[in-house]
């Protein structure tokens, strides 16, 4: 390299692109876990902000608890099973067993899915009894928070879907790592949500 050439360089410039580098070879791992972490924040204020407003009008004199449906103790047990076998998932990938990730993964949707078919014979179920939205303020919250709660799952489930359809393609472990561990993660923080809304429905 010529003296003249090494002293006008932009020796700036010439890091800058190196760096810019360095973070693409990082992949989109911590961007995403970043994304799911703030989407996870805002859900949890939405939440928040929705079981406050069932509490300040259960305080109301018009107000008139429902007998929950039976078929809530199933569906709280369908989705445990659901994140136990997503966990199940998590570490499998991690050891990079593509078989038990295919596996564990379907497995995982399928619990999902069943659960929210039995949201859905939960919905009827009080339906059958006159319980309609409009029925009553406790049935209308309980229409509102599972619904809330189950078009959210159904969100995961598309992430879900994807990921499976990968590791069944034969993709590599590595290359669904990432969709499995964001899967999971959700799939756990739903199922503590719901844990706090089935906690509410049968205190009330």
């Amino acid at each position: 390299m010529s003296l003249f050439k090494q002293l006008t360089e932009k020796s700036w410039a010439t890091q800058g692109v190196a760096g810019e580098i360095h973070d693409r070879s990082l992949g989109p791992g911590p961007t995403a876990k970043v994304g799911l972490r703030f989407f996870i924040m805002v859900l949890t204020s939405m939440f928040f902000l929705f079981v406050a407003g069932y509490r300040l009008r259960m305080q109301e004199l018009d107000w008139q608890p429902i007998a929950d449906p039976s078929i809530l103790w199933l569906n709280t047990a369908l989705l445990i099973a659901a994140g136990v076998v997503m966990q199940r998932t998590r570490i499998a990938a991690g050891q990079g067993l593509i078989t038990k990730v295919r596996n564990n993964l379907t497995t995982a949707g399928l619990l999902t899915i069943a659960f929210l078919i039995g949201q859905y014979f939960a919905w009827q179920q009080l339906s059958a009894s006159g319980l309609y939205i409009v029925a009553l303020p406790a049935a209308a919250f309980f229409f509102l928070l599972t619904g809330l709660h189950a078009l959210h799952l159904m969100g995961g489930l598309l992430v879900w879907a994807r990921a499976t359809w990968r590791a069944w393609r034969g993709i590599e472990v590595v290359r669904v790592k990432l969709s499995v561990e964001l899967c999971t993660t959700y799939w756990h923080y739903l199922l503590l949500v719901w844990f706090v809304f089935f906690a509410l429905f049968l205190t009330t």
